[in-house]
């Protein structure tokens, strides 16, 4: 490349460097990206909710398609939205380290010295009585200036003094934070994982901490499945609290294992579980019912089903499901379209005089169960996964699934349902479980840091102003002040005037005459 090629290539790059880096285009871009998450939030994102997207896909399946081509369900790692978030860090960047060399070089230097012409400035006093050089500089340093003294070669002398500079640096440490807080963000969004379970209590229902165990799940980018810490949690109690207005307190009391280590832990909201970098988090809390359905020929199974909140009175909603059942011992065959499933709501604390099958409290009080009983086909033998929290409505509708009960059919605990073809459902216990999320974020450290050093930051943005202040004493034997504000600032001449009594009184000191000396001495 000939320096005549390069001289417009290098032009060209300042230019647009400049651009980028101006607060002008990081406001934009500011801007941009705010916008740029607005699809975020409209549409479900992989990352945090793959079944969501996959209702999307049902609902919309021409425009799904469409929106997933340009990284709808995906926007937090798109190609667009990454490239506004790097040109935002890179505009930031530009902008703030020139301006902290020059605050740098402003610290290091003298305060500059007074114009020729004080008397242009916005602040200026002839003083009546010459001040005197050793009572201005301690008025100045009492006042937290910086001053320096100057003498001339005409024999002016003069004092500089500035103060101010926190306020640059409130600036400066403010677009730090802001770059602080997104590299916080990138970091999380790509080395950040967490996982969601609903955990009964019980021996029988721990699980260990991998992604087969979760009931949902995100990870970052650069995070492997094989990556997880190991561990296992298991639930040996819950306690909930309610008043009128809902929950008060959950209490759940958790074992753990970790690396050959057991412990335990009173898991709170607000309170959790630190294992190995990562967060166990209690965010609700729930009802498992618990049920045992016998078939015609004797089978017996029993299940422990969580069912799914529907309201603040915790009035769920679930299913049983029994596809084993109808084996026949005598003739060892199983018969055709004895499979049997439930969908069912359970109330906590019925009440019966109210005529509503839904109840008002959260508690467990007189809870009962809400059956609607089928049999035929649950289609769980195809493969497909399917919802563990009601009846596959696709089977019914297409007639593999047969309505046993016309009416809703209501139990209460230790009740018994029996269906038309012998067998019986009876409700035996309701037990509880927390909802955990198992969190590690490794960019919130540093998100918080950001957000602390943010309002730091904000207090001598907006507080401090920078001033500058001068006095003069000229060869004839007068003095002069003046003040100049490098901000917008309505204080500066008040400032300005107290400094100046403090340099200089109005009214020289009274000489004493003869007679009042006399008469001082003999009082």
């Amino acid at each position: 490349m000939t320096a005549r090629t390069a001289r417009p290539l290098r032009s060209f790059g300042r230019r647009w460097w400049h651009q980028l880096t101006s607060m002008r285009t990081a406001l934009l871009l500011l801007l941009a990206l705010a916008l740029a998450a607005i699809p975020g939030s409209t549409f479900p994102q992989r990352s945090i909710s793959p079944t969501d997207v996959d209702a999307y896909y049902e609902r919309h399946p021409d425009l799904a398609p469409v929106l997933d081509r340009l990284w709808a369900f995906d926007v937090y790692t798109s190609p667009w939205f990454s490239a506004i978030y790097l040109l935002l860090v890179v505009s930031l960047v530009g902008c703030i380290l020139p301006r902290l060399a020059a605050h740098l070089r402003a610290l290091r230097a003298a305060p500059p010295d007074a114009p020729k012409r004080m008397d242009i400035l916005p602040y200026h006093r002839r003083l009546e009585v010459p001040a005197d050089r050793n009572r201005a500089r301690a008025a100045l340093e009492h006042h937290r200036f910086r001053a320096v003294e100057r003498e001339h070669d005409d024999g002016t002398v003069t004092i500089a003094a500035e103060k101010g500079h926190l306020r640059e640096s409130g600036n400066l440490l403010f677009h730090a934070s802001i770059i602080l807080i997104l590299a916080g963000v990138a970091v999380g969004s790509l080395f950040s994982w967490y996982g969601n379970r609903i955990l009964s209590e019980g021996e029988q229902f721990a699980y260990c901490n991998n992604l087969q165990q979760y009931d949902e799940y995100g990870l970052g980018a650069y995070v492997e499945e094989t990556g997880l810490p190991r561990f296992c949690i298991r639930l040996d109690d819950f306690e909930a609290e309610f008043t009128d207005g809902g929950p008060t307190a959950y209490d759940a009391e958790i074992t753990y294992t970790h690396q050959g280590d057991t412990g335990t832990y009173d898991l709170r909201v607000n309170h959790p579980l630190n294992i190995d970098g990562a967060n166990v988090f209690l965010i609700g809390h729930g009802y498992t019912p618990v049920a045992t359905y016998t078939d015609r020929h004797g089978n017996t199974f029993e299940t422990h089903q969580p069912f799914l909140a529907m309201d603040d009175a915790l009035n769920s909603e679930g299913a049983f499901k029994f596809p084993d059942a109808g084996f026949d011992h005598e003739t060892g065959r199983v018969d055709p379209g004895a499979e049997t499933g439930f969908d069912a709501v359970l109330v906590p604390t019925f009440d019966d005089s109210t005529g509503m099958l839904l109840g008002a409290r959260p508690e467990l009080g007189n809870p009962v169960l809400a059956l609607t009983a089928y049999q035929g086909d649950l289609g769980m033998g195809d493969g497909l996964p399917e919802s563990v929290y009601n009846v596959d409505e696709d089977q019914i509708a297409s007639g593999d699934l047969e309505k046993l009960n016309d009416e809703v059919e209501v139990i209460g605990l230790g009740d018994t349902m029996e269906l038309p073809d012998g067998s019986t459902l009876t409700f035996d216990d309701v037990e509880q479980y927390a909802v955990l999320q198992v969190r590690h974020d490794p960019g919130g450290p540093i998100v918080l840091a950001g957000a602390l050093v943010l309002l730091v930051a904000l207090l001598p943005a907006l507080i401090v102003r920078r001033r500058r202040y001068w006095i003069r004493w000229n060869p004839d034997g007068t003095s002069e002040v003046a003040g100049l504000n490098r901000n917008d600032y309505d204080g500066l001449a008040a400032e300005c005037d107290e400094l100046t009594a403090d340099v200089a009184p109005a009214e020289p000191p009274r000489t004493r005459t003869d007679s009042e000396d006399a008469i001082g001495s003999t009082s």
